[in-house]
């Protein structure tokens, strides 16, 4: 049988036509999120009503291992899913407050670790097809622990610290630890900066 594959071709240099929003509307906003919907105009001339998208504050998230070697973990219950999930540390930025501080707020707030060694891995878009924010990811090496938690009131966090192997080999596995997706390309950043670090501390966390 003859191959039908299609041999890829030259890229394209002109950039795809952003859409022209007519006008917006919102049909929801608070501190957590804005629901907007949008009259826009396509490139080919067509108008599509609605394009709702969500708004919401950009967030954190934070891989931190203690200086014993040990990843800190997260469990809680989640509403939308009605399940209890493990994860990694993370919250949202506040206004008037830059990436990296918000990450080591909400990582000692939540788990009361604290201190280490940050690197900033990057931020990705999580959903771009509908939210409007960024995550952005944090590396934090030695950080130990130096305090109770500060949850807030609407806050049931259990933390867990677990030695990084074991956590390593979870994620391989069929029981795979760490369940939602902008987290686990937190993860992926982290694999692809550990892979090209020649710090031992680093490369270790090569997945």
């Amino acid at each position: 049988m003859a191959d039908k594959s299609i041999e890829p071709g030259p890229i394209e240099q002109r950039p795809i036509e952003p859409w022209k929003i007519v006008r917006s509307r919102y049909a929801l906003q608070d501190r957590w999120l804005s629901v907007r919907s949008d009259t826009v105009l396509l490139p080919n001339g067509r108008t599509l009503d609605a394009y709702h998208a969500i708004e919401a504050p950009d967030w954190a998230t934070i891989i931190a291992i203690t200086t014993t070697g040990n990843v800190v973990l997260v469990e809680q219950y989640r509403h939308a899913i009605e399940r209890t999930l493990i994860e990694l540390p993370a919250g949202m930025i506040d206004d008037g407050e830059t990436p990296e501080a918000a990450a080591r707020r909400e990582l000692r707030e939540e788990t009361g670790h604290a201190d280490g060694e940050w690197h900033d891995l990057g931020a990705l878009f999580p959903v771009a097809s509908r939210l409007a924010n960024r995550v952005r990811t944090y590396l934090a090496l030695d950080v130990r622990w130096v305090a109770e938690p500060k949850l807030d009131s609407n806050e049931n966090i259990r933390v867990h610290v677990v030695p990084w192997d074991r956590f390593a080999s979870d994620l391989r596995s069929d029981q795979r630890p760490i369940q939602e997706a902008a987290q686990m390309a937190s993860l992926f950043l982290l694999s692809l900066f550990a892979r090209s670090n020649a710090d031992p501390r680093i490369a270790r966390l090569a997945l």
